[in-house]
């Protein structure tokens, strides 16, 4: 693994630590992340709401907020269709727990993965016709469902689009299309989660209805009690924590905290997260997969209703539900993991791009083992689960690696794909998987070369281990909330001969380390055999978090590698 150190302005670094009292360490580090004047880093630490950007510079704003208006307005039967991941689930949510709050006559229909797969389809466009509904809005889909939204308009029934997937050539003729990624679209944000659109959308739409006069006769939905939705579904898709993102997850997080919503409370209940403030991190490897288990495993709907539940018990009862199928999800996840691992290997040997195959894959957790593929050899990897005659599957990729861009060289070999640079989903005729493979490796060729292929790890900053201190793990979680696009920090420091105590691992085959770096308790999970290079000169690379235990707040070092100095 490489160690890649970020460059910064130290004359910048300088002028940010002194106008806004930061510690030298933390100027520098937002330095090194773009921020080059005080008044940008302080609107950075500060994430203050009304720094959104306008709703209605989001072209197609003005005509979605307009329909829904009149559909609320005449009492017209809508019905919010969404995607079965975390931000599909968290869109639906929010949409209809909002216009539940205006009296709208609303439904919501989440499709079944393993019948229906991704997005809008014409057998449930009929369904729902024929149920009386008038109109559709798809969230966190429709941006491809040009032949659906055609179908629907022949039926009597209006499609409003929001989505955030990169946009094809062709739209749908929708009576709105919100999507940053749109031809023509002035929206500053392009990287909001799908529930991040449909958050802007329900601004808009409140100041419309507001406007109408609705809450004169109903109260007014609070939008910063629908943030906890809002950080759920986009901390879990996993897109860039900056800008509106990160406005809207930091204040979502404090939302999570207070739970409310009784689906969240019981959430974190199965989840084994203590009352205190909610992170990023817990969200991610807590909270999200077991929203996710439903879609991936069954029916996503579960999920909806969880999140909708006003009912104390009913809440419990149906996060069980999902915790258990978490666990069923781990389960195979692990099995397929194993055998996609060792399929890996046979076919590693000069290949720049993985695409992995067999027959009874499940299709709900391909995702997740392409993800850890990716994680143990750093290649942009294509998962399949092959049923019969068909092949659908996962796709994840390296930060050098554009996998919608690539899939798109691909097309000639796929019935049909989506997603983004990092992500993407794929349906192909079991029958072309060879081909495709080779066009895929003949892509990862183009775009990647032999460096790309070694994983790297970001050094923030380089420091004397007797400055890991509370006051700087303090200042450093100032940057929070962390993730795509502002990961919490890496510092390094320099040590020679220091004593550790090993800690017998109990799970796992490594053991783990513990020793004091400077004012910090560090932990080293699973590096029990870095014990002898600790004692010698070595290097190491950690995050300096706020650590309280027993009523004592004191400075704590997650520690990322150990490497041995000449």
């Amino acid at each position: 693994m490489r160690w890649m150190r970020k460059a910064a302005d130290e004359r910048v670094a300088g002028a940010l630590a002194a106008a806004l009292g930061l510690p030298p360490i933390a100027a520098r580090i937002l330095a090194s992340r773009g921020i080059s004047t005080p008044e940008e880093a302080e609107r950075f630490l500060s994430v203050r709401i009304q720094d959104l950007p306008d709703p209605f510079s989001m072209k197609g704003m003005l005509r979605a907020v307009e329909r829904l208006s009149r559909a609320i307005a005449k009492h017209e039967k809508v019905m919010v269709y969404g995607d079965y991941d975390v931000d599909g689930v968290t869109s639906t949510s929010l949409l209809v727990s909002f216009l539940e709050a205006t009296g709208a006559d609303v439904g919501y229909y989440v499709p079944h993965r393993l019948v229906e797969g991704y997005g809008l389809n014409g057998s449930a466009v009929d369904k729902l016709a024929q149920a009386g509904t008038q109109l559709i809005v798809t969230v966190d889909c429709g941006v491809t469902a040009v032949e659906e939204v055609d179908r629907a308009a022949q039926a009597g029934v209006d499609v409003v689009v929001v989505d955030h997937h990169q946009a094809p050539a062709e739209l749908p003729r929708a009576v709105a299309m919100l999507n940053p990624h749109q031809p023509g679209c002035p929206f500053p944000s392009k990287d909001l989660a799908a529930v991040g659109v449909t958050f802007h959308l329900l601004m808009a739409l409140r100041k419309r209805l507001r406007e109408e006069g609705l809450f004169r006769t109903r109260p007014e939905p609070n939008l910063r009690a629908y943030l906890d939705l809002v950080a759920l579904g986009t901390i879990a898709d996993v897109v860039p924590l900056l800008g509106a993102n990160r406005i809207l997850v930091a204040h979502g997080l404090q939302e999570l905290e207070k739970s409310a919503r009784p689906g969240v409370r019981a959430l974190k209940e199965v989840a084994q997260i203590a009352q205190g403030p909610v992170t990023s991190g817990q969200v991610g490897f807590k909270l999200g997969p077991r929203i996710n288990a439903a879609g991936r495993l069954d029916d996503a709907g579960t999920a909806v209703e969880l999140l909708l539940a006003t009912d104390t018990s009913r809440a419990r009862s149906l996060a069980a539900t999902l915790d258990r199928a978490n666990q069923e999800r781990r389960e195979i996840e692990q099995e397929i993991t194993e055998q996609a691992l060792l399929q890996a290997k046979g076919h590693l040997d000069g290949k720049r791009g993985l695409v992995l195959y067999a027959e009874g894959w499940h299709p709900g957790v391909v995702g997740i083992v392409a993800s850890r593929i990716v994680e143990r050899y750093h290649r942009p990897t294509v998962v399949l689960g092959v049923d019969g005659a068909s092949a659908k599957g996962s796709c994840r990729s390296i930060e050098a690696f554009d996998m919608y861009a690539g899939l798109g060289r691909c097309r000639e070999h796929l019935v049909k794909f989506g997603g983004h640079h990092h992500a993407a989903g794929v349906h192909l005729e079991a029958k072309e998987i060879p081909a495709f493979a080779r066009a895929f490796e003949d892509e990862a060729l183009r775009q990647l070369s032999p460096e790309d292929l070694v994983p790297s790890m970001r050094i923030d900053a380089d420091i004397h281990a007797t400055d890991a201190t509370l006051e700087l793990a303090q200042a450093l979680a100032r940057l929070a909330p962390f993730g795509m696009g502002n990961p919490e920090p890496v510092l390094a420091a320099e040590v020679q001969g220091l004593e550790a105590r090993v800690l017998p691992a109990k799970s796992g085959p490594a053991d783990h380390l513990k020793f004091a770096l400077g004012p910090a308790d560090a932990i080293a999970f699973g590096m029990g055999e870095k014990l002898g290079v600790l004692r010698q000169r070595a290097q190491v690379a950690f995050q300096l978090t706020v650590d309280t235990w027993n009523g004592r707040t004191r400075a704590s070092a997650r520690v990322k590698a150990i490497e041995a100095r000449a």
